[in-house]
């Protein structure tokens, strides 16, 4: 039987391949980009010195805002109403306020509250610390993004664990496991496969979100560029080239290990595994060489 022609799709995809071809072309012979200069800053140490930066931040920012987030959604969801309103402003005020608002205040911290103290409520301090030696620039960027990271990871792990089914409570309960054996053996580990996906895209977000810790005086990757062209305004351009393809790197190694992560929660949820991005590449290609080979025969 001769296979159904596809004019309007052959058409639509040669427009896109001119289209790429010509962007591409534009890239490489644009003067205006400075590939030379790109080359020459994207390993230069003040630029991996800031990426380091980027990786510190986003590494503590994700474990500390995953952690915060885990009990706010624990709070939202428990029985004491107190409880279930705190978390509920908490993440209610975080979502609201920008993040570069939330990172100035807490650079200006010490104008508010010189000194902090460790003691009885409303009574004598034990402990007293200096808030302007404590608060370092980096501990202000973490603390900035953790708290604004786990207000958005509490609504996805809330999320994920409203997603298992109430069966599964009740049968662990049956089991007579105590509440915190049924969180750590039932509920939780099902609510990652729920939880893992959207959380490792809020991560994607997080990477990006750590360039604005450079108006608290941390020098990031995004900080190192800004700073470098500063001093040499002809390579702006490059510079924001190399940040670009930095970012795009960051991402995309968070995008494959997200895609291994959701692979590894997916056994015993299903029979068949998603395949490897390796696997995928050699499927299509050997689709594509069939359908190459069949429209040829006709």
């Amino acid at each position: 039987m001769r296979p159904p022609r596809h004019p309007g799709r052959w058409i639509a995809t040669a427009v896109v391949l001119v289209l790429l071809a010509q962007f591409v072309h534009g890239l490489a012979t644009n003067p205006f980009y400075q590939w030379d200069r790109f080359a020459y800053w994207f390993l230069r140490p003040t630029i991996l010195d800031g990426l380091l930066i980027t990786l510190e931040v986003t590494a503590l920012s994700a474990v500390l805002g995953l952690l915060g987030g885990i009990v706010v959604a624990l709070a939202r969801l428990s029985a004491s109403p107190v409880l279930r309103a705190v978390g509920w402003t908490y993440v209610w005020a975080l979502r609201s306020i920008p993040l570069i608002v939330v990172l100035i205040f807490l650079y200006n911290f010490s104008a508010l509250y010189r000194t902090l103290s460790i003691g009885v409520p409303f009574g004598p301090a034990f402990f007293r610390f200096d808030e302007s030696r404590l608060a370092t620039d980096m501990v202000v960027a973490v603390v900035g993004l953790s708290l604004n990271e786990a207000a958005y990871a509490a609504e996805v792990v809330r999320g994920g664990i409203l997603s298992v089914d109430q069966g599964q409570h009740e049968a662990a309960a049956a089991l007579g496991l105590s509440r915190r054996r049924q969180f750590t053996r039932i509920v939780f580990p099902q609510a990652l496969r729920a939880i893992v996906p959207a959380y490792v895209n809020q991560l994607i977000g997080l990477v990006k979100s750590t360039s604005l810790v450079f108006y608290v005086s941390l020098l990031d990757l995004f900080g190192a560029a800004q700073t470098m062209g500063s001093t040499y305004p002809g390579d702006i351009v490059p510079l924001l080239l190399v940040v670009t393809v930095w970012y795009l790197i960051l991402t995309s190694l968070v995008s494959v290990v997200q895609y291994y992560v959701e692979r590894h929660h997916a056994r015993g949820a299903s029979r068949a595994l998603s395949p490897t991005p390796l696997r995928t590449l050699r499927t299509a290609c050997t689709e594509l060489r069939a359908r190459i080979r069949r429209e040829a025969a006709v």
